[in-house]
């Protein structure tokens, strides 16, 4: 079976993970190197990459052609609204959804001095940051993996905030500080390999013995909490749920934030996991209730402005 996957180093490991599992299984695989919009467009933020899914419409597309029969994904860059023709076939076992600050020093988030320059891509991680320390200078970091920390060695920050699940597939061990969930809400499906395939196909009915129960009833409830609010992932979005009480409870966790953190909303509940999808769907309309949706449209309007008057100077 051919497995499409980016070719960032970040994005094999994982494919060649999802190889050597089905081979443990007695199925072969070969590999086809795809090249997505996210990829192609490393000179700008990611919300001025059209759509949601920047990493992932390429992928679908060649499955729907049928050029590739199995998908590997980061889980959190998957878009809730999916193809009718593709089925999440299988959610590995979950590697740490936190994120992680690695630094220049070593210092701490609240060792940093005022002003400290700290690289990130991702808007939630922003806003996080602004609300925790407004004096934080937040300037965008775009590249894999590698080139993010490269950057950081040459001096060009003083931090930078990475999924440690990440570092964890590289093989990586770092001296990072790892954030509190409560503060640091991770994005949702964070730390979790998604196998994507045609729903009904062969390749689903092969890949099912790698899902992990667990693994996917967390990121389902997460999926269904961030729903209603229609953000995608350019906008200020977390959403983490969590076994607690030996699997009979969920902790889950939500919030929208503005762009610049001086204001959010959020949830924080515990739900029964036999009532997972229907507590899901209401934690998602309490989301809205509460303002999510119009600090989402907010977000995206005030993105749209800032990408019109940059284009008017370029």
């Amino acid at each position: 079976m051919i497995i499409g996957t980016r070719g960032s180093g970040l994005a094999l490991a994982q494919a060649n993970l999802v190889a050597r599992l089905l081979k443990e299984h007695g199925i072969k695989t070969t590999q086809m190197i795809i090249k997505t919009s996210g990829d192609a467009f490393t000179d700008r933020p990611l919300h001025e990459v059209a759509g949601v899914g920047a990493f992932v419409r390429e992928i679908d597309d060649r499955m729907i052609a049928g050029e590739i029969d199995i998908a590997v994904h980061s889980m959190k860059d998957l878009p809730t609204v999916r193809p009718e023709e593709l089925s999440i076939a299988a959610v590995l076992k979950r590697d740490s959804p936190l994120d992680v600050l690695l630094t220049i020093d070593g210092s701490t988030l609240d060792e940093l001095p005022d002003g400290a320059v700290i690289g990130t891509t991702s808007m939630r991680r922003r806003a996080q940051l602004l609300r925790y320390r407004p004096d934080l200078n937040i300037h965008d970091l775009r590249g894999n993996i590698d080139t993010r920390i490269k950057k950081l060695k040459a001096g060009m920050y003083d931090g930078i905030l990475l999924a440690e699940a990440g570092l964890q597939r590289m093989g990586w061990e770092m001296d990072v500080e790892r954030l509190d969930p409560d503060v640091f809400c991770p994005s949702a499906n964070q730390g979790t390999i998604v196998i994507v395939t045609k729903a009904g196909s062969e390749a689903e009915k092969a890949v099912a013995c790698l899902d992990h129960a667990q693994s996917r009833i967390e990121t389902e409830i997460e999926r269904l909490v961030i729903t209603d609010v229609e953000g995608g992932c350019i906008v200020p979005i977390g959403a983490f749920a969590e076994y607690v009480e030996n699997g009979k409870v969920i902790h889950v966790r939500a919030e929208v934030l503005a762009l610049d953190g001086t204001h959010d909303v959020r949830i924080n509940e515990l739900v029964l996991t036999e009532d997972y999808r229907s507590e899901g769907q209401r934690l998602g309309h309490e989301l809205v209730k509460l303002g999510g949706k119009e600090l989402v449209q907010d977000a995206i309007c005030q993105l749209s402005n800032y990408d019109v008057e940059q284009s008017q100077f370029n």
